[in-house]
């Protein structure tokens, strides 16, 4: 519905919200949490990242008086100029193997199994899959500082554009500090075609198990029949900010009424 204003004339729209999603709890998990997405017209996921580390480093200098913060044990620096890397870039980095190199699929599931990554039974064992298996499961839990994950595999960014150097990424980040995602922002897709293309190979997931997949949404989809113009978008986790700036362990600790796991009876 933001991106449908942005259709509509609105160049920059923001909504900060509760959202309930029927998953598990941990430490950075409630079923129900507080977010901002926000789009703006007429920029990308670079002008995103800006935004993101404006509001972060911005909040830590106002509220704590200084870019240094201590977290789940680590201290962390909010100086402004995060560092940036591709998806290929930080597996290879701290993995070693380099799927900058591999082209075929057969051979990137190979080496993702190779260093003890296994894919989802309901993932295509695909390049990009592959490369998203290896990061999630090896690298994330390694990214303490500010970090900037960029351009992920088209498989898991149904809504995002295709990089035009390389059509099996896309212009896609996330924000890692302290081996948590804060934000995650794209290059929106707008093209209707290559949408509805997407929305059904979510489609055929969500038929073999995959309940975490993108439904049809036929309204958007004639939006963007419409036309959108090039537009930067971004989701950011309150709670989680929230914590960091606070120092709290849990997301528990800044949520006014979390769920409870039942008494045991």
């Amino acid at each position: 519905p933001l991106k449908r204003l942005i259709v509509g004339g609105i160049d920059r729209v923001y909504e900060i919200g509760r959202i309930f999603r029927n998953e598990g709890m941990d430490p950075k998990h409630n079923p129900e949490f507080t977010t901002v997405e926000l789009y703006q017209a007429y920029a990308d996921f670079h002008d995103m990242m800006d935004i993101a580390e404006g509001i972060l480093s911005g909040a830590a200098k106002e509220i704590l008086g200084s870019y240094q913060v201590k977290w789940q044990g680590e201290d962390i620096d909010l100086t402004p100029g995060w560092r940036r890397l591709t998806m290929v870039e930080a597996v290879k980095e701290y993995t070693g193997v380099d799927f900058g190199a591999i082209t075929d699929d057969a051979e990137a599931v190979a080496a993702a199994k190779a260093i003890g990554v296994e894919l989802a039974d309901t993932a295509d064992k695909s390049w990009g899959n592959a490369l998203y298996a290896c990061f999630d499961q090896k690298v994330e839990e390694q990214l303490i500082q500010p970090t900037f994950i960029t351009m992920y595999p088209v498989e898991v960014s149904p809504l995002t554009k295709r990089s035009p150097e390389d059509p099996r990424l896309t212009e896609r980040f996330e924000l890692f500090i302290c081996h948590s995602e804060l934000a995650n922002a794209y290059s929106e897709l707008n093209d209707p075609i290559d949408q509805r293309a997407r929305f059904e190979k979510q489609l055929e997931l969500r038929d073999r198990g995959d309940d975490e997949t993108e439904m049809m949404d036929e309204d958007f989809l004639t939006a963007l029949e419409y036309g959108m113009p090039p537009t930067g978008g971004m989701g950011m986790g309150i709670d989680r900010c929230v914590m960091m700036l606070t120092g709290s362990d849990t997301i528990r600790e800044v949520i006014l009424f979390p769920t409870m796991k039942p008494l045991d009876k």
